[in-house]
């Protein structure tokens, strides 16, 4: 028996992840879709449910073709209840929003619309299980998203819920974005989400995504490429301490040196540093917390992660832009985020983060580019004072980025 399944956000993740991994399993009667975007809704419809999505591998970029989906505004009131209508039936979900944020925002809210649903099918003889994956790259979304859909309604128990709904948090390691300028789309001879729309999807060729195991032994997903793990939350450290943390370092310094495309980083200095940062800071640190939990956390599983990782980041097909890496330094800043918190978690093992100490200062320095007015310890107060670290952790914090500044002026760095 063919499945449902049912997406929410039409981002480059839910578009060129989810719905089309769940058209390439062919497992699915039918993919439904929602967005808030009038004219997206209107371009898919008029295209018959069909839309293209440009996947950059190592060689070039191919396009990926998905047909046959159902697209709602949920705004509409008609779309609404055809969108209730289908998460009602729905076999998988997922959302993939810019934060956990918007499991709550705007009328109707994700949350709402899952609720509506769940609330629907409870009423028939026999409601389906359903897994909802929360796809807005945050260790607890599902948990979250789950809390956000229970306060919808508080005439179902969690025990109930618990019975019929599973959320499940994700690991999502894939690079995607929209690209929107015409110069670019022209000479990456990239293809148009819809023909008659002036943006693009471009992916990377990367689809082992893992998410929380399942706890319904007998429960097959209908997008099978997905991994389970029992415990997520050493890979999402590795993902944010690791991955994203590398990511930010090459985009601060990279800015610094007036790079515009994080692909002709490999020509620099700072590929190496970048890859030192990576193995020695991050890696030496992750590995010793998380011994024996999975051979990504050994010495050799992780330098192939590493290796894996920066050549995918800089893979001259994404068109990737630095300018993109460097977006929103307050929040890559934060204590827990992939900055500070990856200085700590070094710290913690007892490594010098001297590299990612250089990442993060080059972040101030942006900031303090833009606030010319603040002292660095100014900021640093604003951008900590409600993270709940000890005095002592944020004094050493502000010591290994007062010495970073000190260093970021020396050429010989990268």
């Amino acid at each position: 028996m063919k499945k449902t399944f049912v997406g929410i956000g039409f981002g480059p993740i839910q578009s060129g992840l989810f719905a089309l991994e769940a058209y390439r399993s062919n497992n699915f009667q039918r993919i439904v879709v929602a967005d808030v975007l009038p004219e997206i809704v209107h371009h898919v419809r008029q295209a018959g449910g069909t839309y293209c999505i440009n996947v950059a591998g190592s060689d070039g970029v191919f396009q990926d073709e998905v047909s046959g989906i159902e697209i709602y505004n949920p705004t509409d009131s008609v779309d609404k209840a055809a969108l209730v209508e289908a998460i009602a039936e729905a076999d998988e979900i997922a959302t993939a929003l810019p934060s956990v944020d918007f499991y709550r925002r705007a009328t109707p809210s994700p949350a709402w619309l899952i609720a509506q649903g769940i609330d629907s099918r409870m009423n028939r003889s026999s409601p389906q299980r359903t897994v909802v994956y929360a796809a807005e790259n945050h260790n607890a979304g599902a948990e979250l998203l789950r809390g956000a859909v229970l306060e919808e309604l508080p005439q179902l128990g969690a025990e109930q819920l618990d019975r019929q709904v599973q959320f499940v948090n994700t690991v999502i390691g894939k690079m995607s974005g929209v690209v929107t300028e015409e110069q670019q789309i022209k000479s990456a001879k990239l293809a148009p989400l819809v023909t008659g729309m002036k943006q693009a999807v471009l992916v990377e060729q990367f689809n082992r995504i893992l998410v929380s195991r399942i706890a319904w032994g007998d429960y097959q997903r209908g997008i099978e490429v997905f991994e389970e793990k029992a415990d997520l939350i050493p890979f999402e450290e590795a993902k944010l301490y690791g991955h994203n943390a590398t990511h930010a370092l090459i985009g601060y310094l990279a800015y610094r040196k007036d790079i515009k495309l994080v692909s002709e980083v490999r020509a620099t200095p700072l590929f190496g540093m970048a890859r030192e940062a990576f193995v020695e800071e991050s890696g030496k640190a992750l590995c010793e917390r998380y011994a024996g939990v999975d051979p990504v956390f050994t010495s050799q599983g992780w330098q192939d992660y590493v290796e894996d990782l920066l050549e995918r980041m800089t893979n001259p097909y994404l068109h990737d832009k630095v300018d993109r890496l460097i977006r929103d330094p307050v929040r890559k800043l934060g204590w827990d985020d992939r900055l500070i918190g990856t200085m700590r978690i070094v710290l913690d093992h007892q490594v010098a983060p001297r590299k990612f100490s250089l990442g993060a200062a080059a972040a101030i320095e942006l900031l303090l580019g833009e606030q010319p007015q603040k002292q660095p310890l100014q900021l640093f107060e604003e951008l900590w004072c409600h993270s709940g670290g000890s005095a002592s952790s944020r004094e050493l914090i502000t010591k290994h980025l007062l010495a970073a500044r000190e260093e970021l002026g020396s050429s010989s760095l990268w």
